[in-house]
């Protein structure tokens, strides 16, 4: 669309059973972020909606886990997104969540608004039920092998393997996620959005009027889809967590999520309109107001064909004009995993790097996963940071306010006659707001940034190439014209920079004072011939980026090597071979306790330990000492074999053997009788 009135601007809502990572902030926040923070510069009227998506299947699932209510599981991590998103500076217009009572307002409108224009198909159909549950399965509380690539991970609704959107019926050996029992099927009513009915449109709005404008990756699966067959798709659940159905018959069913998520930003909208006093129909409604939605590629389906046949169903409402999705974000070579902690949580990002919020969004935005996956390293981070980040933009900076203010005492000097060096570079200044432009509004933001580097990599070469500090001294005409070009750049980057760097930005307007006059915008820089005036007063320097240190990241990368230890699994010794009753019976397992220890003498592993078995007290050496301190060991019950045939280990004669296993980091632990210490000495282990 072009030359709108004004821009809705959409970010997934995150879901609330878990922190924010970096693959979420790579593939769907900072980029929203980015877009939004530019066109605000250029003036323009945006919203900028979000929220927490809190209802759904994982939230019951981890609120049965952790034994609290799914209130109780929303609220905790509500509060965790919204102050990380806070404190990064994701700069939302609005952030509300789906529990809100505008929400669910909102959102049974637009059911009852579709229900009453005849817009869904009422179905008894059978569904899986748990029987020892006693409960219906909705579609992630559902895993099985996926029909169509073999995934024996597939969810009720959908492959994350292959992408392929399924019913929880379609899957192979499907089980229940409550119980691990195989489901039965049971009949139940649901309301169903007829999706092949809305096949001719979504070819004509998709295939054809976004063929050329949309990212490849989201034509693409969209087409897939649509090439498929489209088919009914229920709205409803039989959940007791949601939004209830709001017509005769839906008592004990909700809003399937995916009906409702999507509608979390059209209630935002409602509530940032009326704390702002404005009208929030235009922003919607209005067919001169452009749509986009931010989201990962696990979320196009759901946003370009089930939300757009629903928008146009309810039939007063705009289409998105793009959906810019993102690809995946991988962390050091291997898919993120929030189950096995391998991720870079961001509240715990900004706590263990204070200050460098902007350093994360570079290098998040250099390794935009945009149309494929990318990988995000600390080894990257750290030289990103080190050999950009400070030793261009920043090194650039520094030298300019310091310079200015050693030969100025901060006041911006007089330019003399221009050389055809300064004409070139004001020439180049101009051309850099709408090269940014064209990427930005191409959804290439990694390319834009690169374009806005560039920039801070001209005023470096200008410095370098010009030498001011030595034309000091010889030529004070020449060096006061040279400081003053390298403050134009600066006082233009300082703008241009914002949408990638905005704490940095805000810091260097800071440092020139663009409080002290009427600074540029975006489409000024094209336009002015001078953006900071001669004989301004400028603020002293302060170093915009420091140096990442090798410590640093050894941290992060041992945290994470840590995860990897503690999750992977540990490699099972085969089965020895079968043993009968006989066999085993000849062995007498005693409950004992130890009651003296002590390290051998000039061994590293034997620990010897007297131990009370109830029929005797008897020492026993055992390989522990790297394990436990002898004072560790008095008074722990422990399993003991006390038939063994003695043997003299290091000098000392061993008359018995205390049964250990190892734990997933290859300590050595005991194995327990009952911990109470209600079992007495020689009780025999059957």
């Amino acid at each position: 669309m072009k030359n709108p009135k004004r821009y809705t601007v959409t970010a997934a809502l995150p879901y609330t059973n878990g922190p924010i990572h970096i693959g979420h902030l790579a593939g769907v926040y900072v980029p929203a972020d980015i877009y939004v923070r530019y066109l605000k510069l250029k003036g323009e009227d945006v919203a900028f909606l979000c929220g927490s998506d809190e209802h759904g299947v994982p939230i019951t699932i981890k609120a049965k886990k952790e034994g609290i209510s799914p209130q109780d599981v929303v609220d905790k991590y509500n509060a965790i997104i919204k102050q990380s998103f806070q404190d990064f500076g994701i700069q939302f217009d609005n952030y509300s969540r789906t529990s809100a009572k505008i929400h669910h307002d909102t959102a049974t409108e637009f059911f009852k608004s579709m229900y009453d224009k005849g817009k869904f198909i009422e179905e008894t159909t059978e569904q899986l039920y748990d029987a020892k549950a006693n409960q219906f399965l909705a579609d992630r509380f559902v895993t099985g092998t996926c029909p169509k690539c073999g995934n024996e991970e597939a969810y009720g609704d959908q492959c994350e393997k292959c992408g392929s959107s399924l019913n929880a019926t379609d899957l192979i050996n499907p089980k229940s996620a409550i119980t691990g029992d195989v489901p039965t099927l049971k009949s139940t009513k649901h309301w169903f959005l007829p999706l092949d009915q809305y096949d001719s449109f979504l070819k004509e709005w998709i295939l054809k009027d976004h063929k050329k404008d949309w990212k490849a990756n989201v034509y693409g699966q969209c087409k897939s889809w649509i090439d498929e067959g489209l088919r009914a798709r229920a709205v409803t659940r039989d959940l007791d967590w949601g939004i209830p159905v709001p017509v005769k018959g839906g008592e004990g069913k909700v809003l399937y999520v995916w009906f409702d998520a999507p509608i979390g930003y059209i209630s935002s909208t409602k509530e940032w309109a009326e704390r702002e006093g404005k009208d929030w129909e235009p922003y919607w409604k209005d067919k001169d107001t452009k749509l986009v939605h931010f989201i990962g590629k696990d979320n196009i389906v759901f946003h370009c064909i089930i939300f757009p046949a629903m928008l146009k169903a309810e039939g007063s409402y705009i289409l998105p004009d793009n959906v810019p999705a993102n690809e995946f974000l991988n962390l050091e070579g291997r898919k993120l995993s929030t189950s096995k902690n391998w991720a870079v949580w961001l509240h715990d990002y900004l706590e263990d790097f204070p200050g460098k919020e902007d350093v994360l969004r570079y290098v998040l935005t250099a390794n935009a996963p945009e149309t494929k996956d990318n990988d995000f390293t600390w080894k990257d981070f750290q030289t990103r940071n080190n050999s950009e980040l400070v030793a261009i933009y920043g090194n650039f900076i520094n030298r300019v306010v310091v310079l200015t203010h050693k030969y100025y005492e901060g006041v911006v000097p007089k330019a003399s006659e221009f050389s055809e060096t300064d004409l070139k570079v004001f020439e180049d200044i101009k051309t850099f707001p709408s090269q940014i432009s064209a990427s930005i509004e191409k959804y290439r933001f990694r390319e834009a940034q690169g374009i806005m580097m560039n920039l801070a990599r001209l005023g470096n070469k200008y410095l370098a190439d010009e030498e001011p500090w030595k034309l000091q001294k010889t030529n004070l005409e020449r060096t006061s014209t040279i400081m003053y070009v390298a403050l134009q750049v600066s006082s233009a980057l300082a703008v241009l920079s914002e949408p990638f760097l905005p704490f940095t930005a805000l810091k260097l307007k800071t440092m020139l004072n663009f409080e002290g006059f009427s600074h540029p915008f975006w489409n000024d820089i094209s336009k002015l011939d001078e953006l900071l005036p001669f004989n301004h007063n400028i603020n002293s320097a302060e170093f915009l980026f420091s140096k990442i240190e090798e410590e640093e990241i050894q941290k992060q990368v041992d945290k994470l090597e840590a995860s990897k230890i503690e999750n992977e699994e540990k490699e099972v010794e085969p089965q020895k071979e079968v043993a009968t009753f006989e066999d085993f019976s000849k062995l007498d397992l005693r409950v004992g306790t130890i009651i003296t220890a002590e390290k051998k003498a000039k061994t590293k592993k034997l620990m010897v330990l007297t131990v009370d078995t109830g029929l005797d007290q008897r020492t026993i050496v055992s390989g522990i000492a790297e394990h436990y301190k002898p004072e560790e060991l008095i008074g722990r019950k422990v399993s003991v074999v006390v038939n063994l045939k003695p043997i003299t280990l290091k000098g000392t004669l061993s008359e018995g053997m205390i049964l250990m296993t190892e734990d997933s980091s290859g300590k050595l632990t005991f194995v327990n009788p009952d911990p109470s210490g209600e079992v007495e000495n020689g009780s025999t282990i059957n």
